[in-house]
């Protein structure tokens, strides 16, 4: 008999098999991208809702029975799965309500009639949701509370499942990804929030970028006048790559590790670098506009403004946390870092950069702390009933960054930084005219723990299968295009076609590379206007050519 703990980030699936018998892992099994269109989870939630939830529902069980086929094990051994992520992700996946999610004020959503909808813990049968598609008779999903609409199963699994919960002092941890969960404590009070980094914190939407994965730059060193490449290799551990001239990029040192592409740790670090090497005079310019990484990894302007963007939402949240808690900077005493970012990324860099503010004595380093939760929930579930009392007991209140003024007024700061360059002295003098004191300058050393070498530190025996290519297409009728093309041309990813069918018309859409809400190029593109997202229906037999 098996167990299955399931992760469902913004970013893709993360997902285990587990011997229930030996509780060993078996295997590891990851995506490389979400099945639903966006690169964020109001993408997500506005696909939801314009193009229809039973679909997005859809594209989330597909998704998932081609993650539970990689285990190759009879569906019939499985007996559970256990689920985390966050309120967005659970709520496309059980087919439930959603709107109380995209509109934040009482009164509308009292008008909906979706006011007060409850995220308790479920646990029920697993062909309530599969059957038909992927037959598991024997099987149970356990779904873990949310403490609020907008504080869900993720959130409470990275304060669960660091020190965070039981640490006296005022600490902050933050889920490092396109959502970017976090939390600070004080005595009792909690606070929660999200800032809305986007794909870039993990390696999308960067020129190279990539998720974490074998053969992904996750780090870069100094050494000499050199910079030393640290590569994933199969086992997603740390290895030393080449030796790199980061300007012309010639290659001083060859280790043998083939690279594929960077991480957005990866960018983190190469950015920290520059600016402490001094290879940056102005933000955003680098030299000659690119640092090389080796043959084809090229960090452009572009994307030092894209991770700008990210770690300066982070930042600007992190700050309006501290703010609305009422305590000194210097009252912050432990950073707790997870997610995938916060595993690879070097803190110290990260303090350099911003990304973990530089003023706090301690920083820790978790790994995925929502599968980590799943597991334990998998393997034993009677630990549910642990997890619903602590839920109860946090009295969290949620701070949203969209009407904060605070976090709008340090976010034009920092964007002004790191798209204009604004020297840091005019940076500090901009938040004093916002009544906002000046952040402190980082310590010059602090205690950094790192917890796990990798964001999943065991993948099992039978090691990571890495799900590439989801492989799900959308169609849709597009019943006055004239064959124009534009709208393949226009599209970024090369995520659709235009096809013909029985003397019919029809768009087909790689959901997964399709970049959704922030994007609609196609839509906007069409001369007769007759691109439609919201008639778009599952179909899996076409394969687009990428």
């Amino acid at each position: 008999m098996y167990v299955i703990a399931l992760d469902l980030g913004t970013s893709g699936i993360r997902s285990q098999l587990i011997d229930v018998k030996s509780r060993e892992t078996i295997k590891t099994v990851i995506t490389m991208g979400h099945p639903l269109p966006g690169g964020n989870v109001m993408d997500h939630l506005d696909f939801a809702i314009n193009t229809g939830k039973d679909v997005a529902h859809g594209l989330m069980i597909e998704a998932i029975k081609e993650v539970l086929k990689r285990f190759d094990v009879d569906p019939l051994g499985i007996q559970r799965i256990a689920v985390c992520g966050n309120p967005i992700q659970l709520s496309l996946l059980q087919n439930s309500e959603i709107l109380d999610l995209a509109y934040a004020g009482e009164v509308k959503q009292k008008k909906l009639g979706v006011y007060n909808v409850k995220r308790d813990a479920r646990v029920f049968p697993a062909n309530e949701l599969f059957k038909g598609i992927y037959e598991m008779d024997n099987c149970e999903i356990v779904i873990p509370p949310a403490i609020k609409h907008e504080i869900g199963a993720d959130a409470l699994a990275m304060m669960l499942e660091t020190d965070f919960i039981n640490q006296e002092e005022p600490c902050l941890v933050t889920d490092y990804g396109t959502n970017a969960e976090m939390a600070l404590k004080v005595g009792d009070k909690i606070i929660t929030a999200s800032a809305a980094a986007g794909p870039a914190i993990e390696g999308q939407g960067i020129n190279c970028g990539m998720l974490a994965g074998p053969g992904a730059i996750s780090d870069v060193n100094l050494e000499g006048h050199n910079w030393r490449l640290i590569v994933l290799n199969e086992k997603m551990e740390s290895v030393k790559g080449d030796l790199i001239d980061p300007v012309s990029g010639e290659i001083i040192e060859s280790s043998g590790v083939q690279v594929k592409g960077i991480t957005g740790t990866g960018v983190i670090s190469a950015i920290a670098l520059a600016i402490k090497e001094g290879l940056t005079k102005k933000l955003p310019h680098l030299p000659q506009g690119r640092i090389v990484l080796g043959s084809g990894i090229i960090i452009t302007d572009k994307d030092v403004e894209e991770i700008g963007k990210a770690i300066g939402a982070i930042r600007a949240a992190h700050m309006t946390l501290i703010a609305a808690a009422g305590i000194e900077y210097s009252d912050l005493k432990y950073v707790y870092m997870s997610g995938a970012t916060g595993t690879y990324v070097d803190a110290e860099k990260a303090r350099h950069i911003g990304s973990v503010p530089g003023f706090s004595e301690n920083i820790v380093q978790f790994g995925n702390t929502s599968i980590g939760l799943a597991r334990k929930l998998a393997l034993d579930i009677i630990k549910l009933c642990d997890v619903i009392s602590v839920a109860k007991k946090i009295h969290a209140d949620h701070l949203m960054m969209a009407t904060s003024e605070t976090f709008k007024d340090i976010y034009v700061c920092e964007l002004s930084y790191w798209q204009q360059g604004m020297p840091t002295e005019v940076y500090d003098q901009m938040l004093e005219m916002y009544n906002i004191k000046p952040f402190p300058k980082a310590l010059e050393k602090v205690n950094i723990e790192k917890r796990v070498s990798k964001d999943i530190d065991d993948v099992g025996r039978n090691g990571l299968d890495i799900v590439t290519d989801i492989g799900i297409t959308l169609e849709g009728p597009v019943e006055k295009c004239i064959l124009c093309h534009k709208c393949e041309k226009e599209c970024p990813e090369d995520a659709l076609i235009i096809i013909e069918r029985e003397s019919k018309r029809f768009v087909n859409i790689d959901s997964q590379h399709c970049l959704g809400t922030s994007c609609r190029r196609c839509v906007v593109i069409c001369p007769e206007q007759t691109m439609d997202h919201s008639i778009l229906k599952i179909k899996r037999s076409v394969k687009i050519k990428r």
